[in-house]
């Protein structure tokens, strides 16, 4: 059985009280209330505020929760920012396109799924919020991967499994499909990942016109392709989206 390590369980626990607690404690209050000797305490505290997890106050000598903690939290927080902002975008998204609507992230070398819209159907339908899909493969992945340069690199340096015989696993031709996906403003998946079904989605933006996610819509071949081509409303309808999501986060020219 795995052990835990002890000095990052006590740090967790600083953190936790600094948190929940007074604005600011002092290095007695830590200690006892942590059951750890002074000395000890002050070493875990002096590690965290090398790091900027905890600041300590010049005039009084507390410590309280330091700004690289708190960034952190706010890049946690700005996920959920994504995901109030396009719940009324893609409940229309799903409703005018009849599709399933998925909102994704860059997350450990592949697309978290943080936000999911049922086809508005009658079908038993299995709710798929924290799965995870490639970067390769997916019209949400590629979107990633063709604009947030973190998302490009680790798309290359990930193994690209083939999970159909339609998948692109090269890393030229995948750069080419790069390349289509930035001049066209729209990725799509043909029966790359799962066979059967297609999928198109579009990258959406912050105020600072930087990539944070991608919105896309996932369906049956049949239904998203009309002889042999993607449906032009369909991408138009994703791609819209995806620009009404970026306006709300405060990008312009969207």
């Amino acid at each position: 059985m795995t052990r835990n390590i002890q000095s990052l369980e006590r740090a967790a626990a600083m953190l936790r009280l600094l948190a929940g607690g007074e604005r600011r404690l002092g290095l007695s209050d830590i200690a006892s209330s942590l059951d750890l000797a002074k000395g000890t305490a002050h070493g875990i505290l002096r590690t965290l505020q090398q790091v900027g997890f905890v600041e300590q106050d010049e005039a009084s000598g507390r410590y309280q929760l330091g700004a690289e903690l708190l960034r952190l939290g706010t890049t946690y927080l700005d996920v959920h920012e994504l995901r109030a902002r396009a719940l009324v975008w893609t409940d229309d998204l799903a409703r005018s396109s009849g599709e399933s609507v998925y909102l994704g992230v860059l997350h450990q070398q592949g697309v978290l799924i943080v936000h999911h819209v049922f086809r508005p159907d009658d079908s038993r339908q299995v709710l798929e919020v924290g799965a995870m899909q490639p970067l390769h493969s997916t019209a949400l992945g590629k979107v990633l991967a063709a604009y947030d340069p973190v998302a490009h690199s680790e798309a290359l340096e990930a193994d690209r499994t083939a999970f159909t015989g339609r998948t692109v696993c090269d890393a030229d031709a995948f750069e080419r499909i790069l390349d289509v996906t930035r001049a066209r403003g729209y990725a799509a998946d043909v029966e790359e990942t799962w066979e059967g079904v297609a999928s198109i989605a579009a990258p959406v933006h912050d105020r600072r016109r930087m990539p944070v996610g991608a919105v896309g819509v996932t369906g049956a071949v049949e239904r998203l392709r009309q002889d042999g081509e993607l449906r032009p409303e369909l991408i138009a309808a994703v791609r819209d989206c995806a620009r009404a999501v970026s306006r709300d986060l405060g990008a312009r020219r969207f």
